[in-house]
């Protein structure tokens, strides 16, 4: 990576994100290294802080840095089922995806991930569709006949995805897979970044949620938490809910090769940029 002289820094850096002294302190930290950022949330309904995501990702691209984009949308995938008179229906947390469910499912988020890579476009940084129409990069199978089409991540085709980020581009993943045959499956967005995070062997993993971060029993943010923690969590019920097979995933990325992943609050402002910039970060580093 080529030193960023400290005036681009000051163009680059918004004035309410990192002190440029600390931004300069952590540039060679990612040098070359994958960081692949999970969105969801909030964060993909509210404009407001959809630009601000677009606006962080923008910056890692500008300062050298390798962010793959992961989307969710499940909460449009839900309201477009409802407009069509379809009942969402899930079984752990999956949503059960039928023939219809799956088609509707594949062109609402194949719709949504032009429009985050238009976004990013539009902020120059250069970015690249990855759906099961275009540059498909994932492999599935299926997880369970009760659930229909709805798969695991068995492969990703790191080859296709180099190729994209030596183009200097942002790889914009969708939660989509195709099997042997060719036919799309939907995936659960955290195991689809999670999934891909492992294979590439990324610095970093960083999922953007509706919350603060881990919380402990007295409703306090907890900066880092390892396996044992976790457990002790779930065992008091601080832990709960959907919040275990996120945890859980989570626990099961840092057990396998990625340095350092963290759950962060994608409703404040320059989460990102905090997080990987800053002495401070930001969130929940979750730890083996």
């Amino acid at each position: 990576m080529v030193p960023i002289q400290e005036e681009d820094l000051k163009k680059i850096i918004p004035a309410d994100g990192p002190s440029i002294s600390e931004v300069k302190s952590y540039l060679d930290k990612y040098n070359d290294e994958y960081i692949v950022i999970k969105c969801g949330g909030s964060v993909l309904v509210d404009q407001n802080l959809f630009d601000h995501f677009i606006d962080n990702i923008s910056i890692l691209n500008k300062l050298g840095f390798i962010p793959i984009v992961v989307h969710g949308g499940g909460k449009r995938i839900s309201n477009k089922l409802s407009e069509k008179g379809i009942e969402s229906k899930f079984l752990n947390g999956l949503r059960i995806t039928d023939e219809k469910t799956i088609k509707i499912a594949e062109e609402v988020l194949i719709e949504f991930n032009k429009e985050i890579v238009e976004a990013l476009n539009n902020k120059q940084c250069t970015a690249e569709e990855i759906n099961t129409k275009k540059n498909n990069v994932i492999s599935v199978i299926k997880d369970d006949e009760k659930l229909g089409f709805v798969g695991s991540p068995n492969k990703i085709d790191k080859k296709s995805l180099d190729k994209i980020i030596e183009e200097k581009k942002v790889p914009v993943i969708a939660p989509l897979g195709l099997n042997e045959q060719a036919k799309p499956f939907n995936i659960n967005a955290d195991t689809a970044a999670g999934y891909i995070a492992k294979e590439l062997n990324a610095r970093r993993l960083i999922i953007m949620s509706d919350v603060e971060g881990v919380l402990g029993k007295e409703k306090n943010l907890l900066p880092e938490i390892n396996s044992e923690k976790i457990s002790e969590l779930i065992k008091n019920n601080t832990i709960s809910g959907g919040m275990i097979p996120k945890i859980n995933n989570c626990l099961d990325v840092a057990s396998n090769g990625v340095k350092g992943v963290v759950i962060i609050d994608g409703r404040k402002k320059n989460s990102i940029l905090f997080e990987l910039l800053s002495d401070k970060g930001s969130g929940t580093l979750i730890r083996q």
